[in-house]
């Protein structure tokens, strides 16, 4: 009897140490997403409908506006910005972020007021990433309208490594 319960008690730990081994797997994963998304990368393009008036992220400007934004993302500290280089009617805008990856395809970020932390602020936008390479990848938004969703893709191209 003793050796049944022990062969059983073997059996958990080796069974425990599988989930370890696969959960350790999945972080090294995530980990090396992350790591695609540090550097600085340049809004190539939005892709929506254009009988669609769009405003990302709460700025109050029109999407074209972002188009040619640069982004830097820093993936050891979860931090980045944005920046809006302005002229055309479009403002200069630099924003700082936080942001993080969630089961390797969904990408939060949240905008940081200056002077303030980001635990001081619970709100931001969640998008989904797809089409991830080296060099690219497009972050996909269901923006509600009207009791439906227009779908805006913003697709990014790395400017520095």
């Amino acid at each position: 009897m003793k050796n049944i319960a022990m062969l059983g008690l073997v059996g958990l730990l080796g069974l425990s140490s599988c989930t370890t081994i696969q959960k350790g797997k999945v972080a090294q994963q995530n980990q090396a997403e992350y790591l695609k998304l540090k550097g600085q990368w340049q809004l190539a393009s939005i892709n929506y409908d254009k009988s669609y008036k769009i405003k990302p992220f709460d700025e109050g400007v029109d999407a074209e506006c972002f188009v040619g934004s640069m982004w830097t993302l820093i993936p050891n500290n979860y931090s980045g910005s944005y920046m809006l280089a302005g002229g055309q009617g479009c403002p200069t805008i630099t924003q700082p972020i936080k942001f993080e990856v969630k089961d390797g395809s969904t990408f939060l970020f949240k905008k940081i007021a200056a002077g303030t932390k980001a635990k001081q602020n619970d709100t931001g936008y969640s998008l989904t990433l797809v089409n991830q390479t080296d060099n690219t990848f497009t972050l996909q938004q269901s923006v509600p309208f009207q009791g439906s969703f227009v779908n805006v893709q913003y697709n990014f191209i790395k400017t520095v490594k």
